[in-house]
């Protein structure tokens, strides 16, 4: 049920974010509690304000007003992913080369289940991370399928 909902969210949202040149970055319709929450994620190059996710809370609420494809009560949200971002698809990843991020993994790769780093290359599934071991640098390749999570993560 939850992924027809999307679906049907997706078509409503796609044309509003088109038109303000603004990029879907994730969707989610979840329980939590009594309560649901419909969840848009959005972004831009340069990040987006709260004035942005105001304007497309507003023009996607009246859309969903008008087709009514959710059935009860529930929360809209609409917000920018944050500075620690999910990376979710290998597209996420060609997209934040240079970036640092923070990677958990399903099986130990020398020795460890985590990883942050400076992501450095994402080809063939697989990426390619420098990060600090002591006072060296060293690089780690992971195979996409083997990341259980992935984030950009602020560099403290």
């Amino acid at each position: 049920m939850a992924e027809a909902i999307l679906t049907e969210v997706k078509k409503l949202v796609e044309p509003i974010l088109s038109e303000r040149k603004l990029i879907l970055e994730d969707l989610e319709y979840v329980k939590e509690g009594k309560d649901n929450f419909l969840r848009i994620y959005i972004d831009k190059v340069g990040g987006v304000d709260l004035t942005e996710c105001s304007i497309v809370s507003e023009r996607l609420s009246e859309k969903l007003d008008e087709q009514d494809p959710i059935e009860g009560t529930y929360f809209l949200e609409v917000s920018s992913p944050g500075a620690e971002k999910p990376l979710k698809t290998p597209e996420d990843f060609k997209a934040n080369i240079d970036q640092n991020i923070y990677v958990s993994l399903y099986v130990h790769i020398d020795g460890e289940k985590e990883y942050e780093g400076i992501l450095k290359d994402f080809s063939n599934n697989v990426a390619t991370i420098d990060y600090k071991f002591k006072h060296r640098i060293k690089q780690v390749q992971i195979p996409y399928d083997k990341i259980a999570q992935a984030r950009l993560a602020v560099m403290l």
